[in-house]
C-alpha cells in the first residue's frame, strides 16, 4: 500500500509505523492509502453507475446524480457536460451543496444537495441553460465571502464571451432563479481554473496555446468586484511560449499590471473592448507586460504550507518537450507566492511509483487539479475513458517538486473524461468527480469514499500496548 504520514518524533514514528491507523489525525485521509496501478483500462459501454477502476479495495464509488434523470424530471433543464465542482465551504449548512456548470453552447449551473436522500429531488438547475448567452461553463469556486463563481471557457478577438459570473444566492435559489451577475472588472479570457490565496487575491488563467496566468487584487474585500487591479505573470524576461516542443518555463517571476488600480484602462498597456471591458489576452502580450505564455493552462489549486507560504499549482495540458505525445505530454507547475519562484512540479519524466521508471506515455494531458485534506496533489487527465487516469503526486518534502506520481483511479466509460475532482472539506474521506460527455450523453456525478484499512486483532492489541508505552490516553466521554 502507498501511504505518507508525518510523525512528530523518530521513536514514535518507528513504533507507530507498525500499526499505521494509530498515526492518523482528525484531518487525515485514507485516499492516500492505495496500491499504484499500471496499464490502461478497457473502455466499457457508457451507462455504468460505477465507472472507475479503483486502486484500493477500501475505496468505493456511487452515482449521486445523472443527466438523464434530470431531463426526465424537468425536460430540457440539463444541457450536460458537467464540469468543475465546488461546494459551499462557508456559511449556513457549509458543505451541504455541490455546484457545477455545464460546458455546452447553452451553459447553465446545477446544485446537488448532499443532505437530500431522495435521488430525484437532490439536484436542481439554478441557472437555466443559455441564460445571458452563457456558454462553455467551466470554472467553479466558492468565495471567502460566501458566493459562487463560474466563468466561460470561450474567448476570441471577436467574441462576446470570456466572462466571469457570480451567484449570491447559490444555496437558496429555486430552479432557474439564481442571481447570475457578470463581474465585468475581470478581463476577458478563456477561463478554467480559479483560486483565492490567503490575502483574497483571485487567480485565473487563459486556456490558450500561449495563455497567461493572472491575479486580480481587490481594493475592498467587502465589495470585491467594485474596483481592483489585474496582473499577468511574467517569468524571467517574459514573452516566452511554452509550446509543445520546448522546455518547461521556470524561474523567478514578477506580476505585471494589465489594468489600472481600479480595473480600468492602463494607458499604453490595456486593450479595451467595445463594452468597456479589458481584453486580458491581448493586454498580457503587450510590450509593457510580456506575460509568459503557457500551453493551455487549465486548472488552479492553492496549497498552504506549514511555513505559511502558499503554492499555486497550475496544469499546462498541451506542453511537451519533443512534440511526441507517445512518450507523454503535459506539465504541472508549482509557484511559490512568497518567493515568486516557478518550479516544474510533475511531467512525463517524473518517476512512476509503480515501476520506478519515468512515467512516460502513461501521463498525458493533465487538466484538473485537486488537493486532499493532507495537502496531497491529484492530477486529472483530459482524455477519453479507457486511457484517462487520475494521478496522485507525492511531494513529501513540500518543495514544489513531486518525487513520484501514481495512477490512483482510471475511467472506464467509453467517450468520457473526468472533470472537477473535489475533496470534501468536512469529510476527509469523501470526494466527488464528474463523468463528462460519455458516449450515451448521460453525465454523472460520482461520490468516492475511502474507508480505513481494517486492523487485524493481533495488531490492535499490539498497537494498544504501544500506545500505553508512549503515554497516550483516551479521553473519557
Amino acid at each position: 500500500m502507498f501511504k505518507m504520514k508525518k510523525n512528530v518524533a523518530a521513536i514514535s514514528a518507528v513504533l507507530v509505523s507498525m500499526v499505521v491507523p494509530f498515526a492518523a489525525h482528525a484531518a487525515d485521509t485514507e485516499f492516500d492509502n492505495f496500491t499504484p496501478m499500471t496499464g490502461d483500462t478497457t473502455p466499457l459501454n457508457p451507462g455504468s453507475a460505477t465507472p472507475y477502476k479503483l486502486s484500493s479495495p477500501n475505496f468505493s464509488q456511487e452515482t449521486i446524480a445523472d443527466r438523464a434523470t434530470q431531463n426526465t424530471l424537468v425536460p430540457g433543464s440539463n444541457s450536460g457536460n458537467w464540469d468543475m465542482i465546488a461546494a459551499n465551504e462557508t456559511g449556513p449548512d457549509a458543505g451541504r451543496y455541490l455546484f457545477m456548470p455545464f460546458e455546452t453552447s447553452a451553459a447553465g449551473v446545477q446544485r446537488i444537495d448532499l443532505w437530500d436522500n431522495n435521488y430525484n429531488t437532490r439536484t436542481t438547475t439554478i441557472v437555466a441553460p443559455g441564460t445571458q448567452g452563457f456558454v462553455s461553463g467551466d470554472a467553479s469556486l466558492w468565495t471567502p465571502w460566501g458566493t459562487y463563481l463560474t466563468a466561460e471557457e470561450s474567448w476570441g478577438s471577436s467574441s462576446s464571451k470570456g466572462r466571469l459570473f457570480e451567484i449570491d444566492n447559490a444555496t437558496t435559489a429555486t430552479a432557474n432563479n439564481a442571481n447570475f451577475v457578470q463581474q465585468s472588472i475581470i478581463p476577458r479570457v478563456s477561463h478554467e481554473g480559479l483560486a483565492f490565496d490567503n490575502d483574497n487575491s483571485l487567480y485565473f488563467v487563459d486556456e490558450l496555446n500561449g495563455g497567461s496566468i493572472y491575479k486580480y487584487v481587490s481594493n475592498d474585500i467587502n465589495n470585491f468586484f467594485a474596483a481592483g487591479q489585474t496582473f499577468a505573470l511574467k517569468v524571467g524576461n517574459g514573452g516566452q511560449f511554452e509550446g509543445n516542443n520546448g522546455s518547461a518555463i521556470t524561474g523567478f517571476a514578477t506580476w505585471e499590471a494589465i489594468t489600472n488600480a481600479n480595473g480600468g484602462e492602463l494607458l499604453g498597456t490595456s486593450t479595451v473592448l467595445a463594452d468597456g471591458t479589458i481584453d486580458g489576452r491581448v493586454s498580457a502580450d503587450n510590450a509593457n507586460v510580456m506575460g509568459t505564455g503557457y500551453n493551455r493552462p487549465e486548472d488552479l489549486e492553492i496549497q498552504t504550507l506549514s511555513s505559511g507560504d502558499q503554492f499555486l499549482y497550475f496544469a499546462t495540458t498541451d506542453s511537451d518537450d519533443n512534440n511526441d505525445r507517445a512518450d507523454g505530454r503535459g506539465r504541472v507547475y508549482s509557484f511559490n507566492l512568497t518567493s515568486l519562484e516557478v518550479k516544474l512540479f510533475a511531467d512525463s519524466h517524473t518517476t512512476d511509483a509503480a515501476t520506478g521508471s519515468e512515467v512516460g506515455g502513461a501521463w498525458s494531458n493533465p487538466d484538473n487539479l485537486a488537493i486532499d485534506s493532507e495537502g496531497n496533489i491529484y492530477v486529472v487527465e483530459d482524455q477519453d475513458g479507457g486511457v484517462e487516469d487520475v494521478w496522485f503526486a507525492m511531494d513529501a518534502d513540500r518543495d514544489g517538486v513531486a518525487e513520484s506520481v501514481s495512477k490512483w483511479i482510471s475511467l472506464t466509460t467509453a467517450g468520457a473524461e473526468s472533470t472537477g475532482l473535489y475533496f470534501d472539506k468536512f469529510d476527509s474521506n469523501k470526494a466527488y468527480i464528474n463523468v463528462q460527455h460519455p458516449a450515451d450523453g448521460i453525465d454523472r456525478t460520482i461520490e468516492l469514499t475511502a474507508a480505513p484499512v481494517p486492523v487485524p486483532g493481533a495488531a490492535w492489541l499490539f498497537g494498544s500496548a504501544i500506545m500505553g508505552f508512549l503515554g497516550f490516553k483516551r479521553r473519557k466521554a
